[in-house]
């Protein structure tokens, strides 16, 4: 999913953070998420960088959740379901 962007600058221009804060945050994530996964429950479709590139970008453009569903191939009507 990374692989899209050709640089940091552009990365920057489309997301709002630098690279390397995202990478942070990403390792922060991941050492939470293991600590969720010792709990157990479901595990995740998505990877904890398309989830964090998920939320950064509605921050960012407040996109409708129609749209993000259709970049990350994720099916809408779990996301209708009230």
């Amino acid at each position: 999913m990374l692989d899209k962007y050709k640089d940091e600058n552009e990365f920057y221009s489309l997301i709002g953070i630098k690279y390397k804060t995202f990478m942070k945050m990403v390792e922060i994530l991941k050492e939470a998420e293991a600590k969720q996964k010792q709990i157990g429950g479901r595990p995740n479709k998505l990877s904890i960088e398309q989830r964090l590139l998920m939320s950064l970008e509605y921050w960012k453009e407040y996109s409708t959740y129609r749209i993000i569903a259709k970049k990350y191939n994720i099916r809408l009507l779990a996301l209708l379901i009230y």
